[in-house]
């Protein structure tokens, strides 16, 4: 007789991607097999007393959260805490892929190319004139730590600018502004903890409605073709999947996590780094995964068991 384990499954949250974090959450409870778990599902807007009251029974847990307050190492931490496995990157790894600009200049210290930036600070006066010059157009606006491209904008003239930094400042202290890299876009998922793997790639693009890949064009069925695998050489996979396997080891990710670049004249230009990829059966990471031969339900195996490894490698270490 198989000894069921006890699982934790975690979604919800306070952050502005609730709702993409609840209807993840909801299809990974479908998806994990019930003849291995017994599933108990908790919503941190309301329901970390009982987490914190149930510690000792749970064997792992599955953080299904996006955006601050879950993808950001607080609810990573008070895992540690309770002595609880879970999937993905620790507090470190969570923390600093959460926080773009110090991603950036991780990349950047790993080799990674970055598009050029820029920063702005609530309160700063903004000299829209100043930062086209040194960037040119177009611009992408974002905030520094906010996830699913919520607060983010692309700037073609000079005039819409302050708007667009006002619009970022309202998710976070400080927006970022970037050069625009016109090219195609790539995501590569990775996944094992001391061994890591790359995925195969998937090449995305945007419906002509959607002047990028924002948040409706993620998450509105049919709203973008997503191409899996990419149609790039082998070179140029190999290059791309090195690139990921970099982005993660860069910003201490652990058990999995997928990247985002532009490809341009032979160049991948990192983006920023998922350590909470969305998980419904057709996001991006599960549709990578299926291409190498993992259905979802087996994925979700495959988290389970590298997050348990990974706390019991800590546990011996400690």
């Amino acid at each position: 007789m198989i000894t069921k384990k006890n699982i934790a499954l975690i979604f919800g949250g306070i952050s502005s991607e609730r709702d993409v974090s609840l209807n993840s959450g909801k299809q990974v409870f479908d998806a994990l097999d019930k003849n291995k778990y017994e599933v108990e599902t908790y919503d941190p807007k309301a329901d970390i007393p009982r987490l914190v009251s149930d510690a000792k029974k749970i064997d792992c847990a599955l953080i299904i959260l996006h955006g601050p307050y879950g993808e950001d190492g607080t609810v990573q931490g008070l895992l540690d805490l309770l002595d609880i496995p879970y999937q993905g990157a620790g507090v470190l790894g969570s923390a600093v892929a959460m926080n773009k600009l110090l991603s950036k200049h991780l990349y950047e210290r790993a080799g990674l190319t970055v598009p050029p930036y820029r920063l702005v600070q609530r309160g700063e006066a903004v000299n829209a004139d100043r930062i086209v010059e040194q960037l040119g157009l177009p611009v992408v606006v974002k905030p520094v730590e906010t996830g699913s491209s919520v607060g983010m904008s692309i700037v073609r003239q000079t005039d819409g600018l302050t708007a667009a930094i006002q619009k970022a400042l309202g998710y976070g202290a400080t927006a970022m502004i970037e050069a625009f890299i016109e090219g195609t876009e790539i995501t590569c998922g990775v996944l094992g903890n001391e061994t890591v793997e790359a995925l195969p790639l998937i090449e995305i693009i945007p419906g002509e409605s959607h002047e990028f890949f924002d948040y409706e064009a993620k998450y509105q069925a049919g709203a973008t073709e997503e191409i899996c695998p990419a149609r790039l050489d082998e070179p140029l996979t190999r290059k791309a999947q090195a690139c990921a396997i970099a982005a993660h080891k860069a910003l201490y990710c652990q058990g999995y996590s997928r990247t985002d670049m532009i490809l341009k004249d032979g160049d991948f230009y990192v983006l920023e780094t998922n350590t909470i990829p969305g998980m419904t059966a057709t996001s991006l990471y599960p549709q990578s995964a299926k291409a190498a031969g993992l259905s979802f339900s087996q994925l979700l195996d495959r988290l389970i068991e590298l997050g348990m490894a990974a706390r019991r490698r800590q546990t011996t270490r400690g």
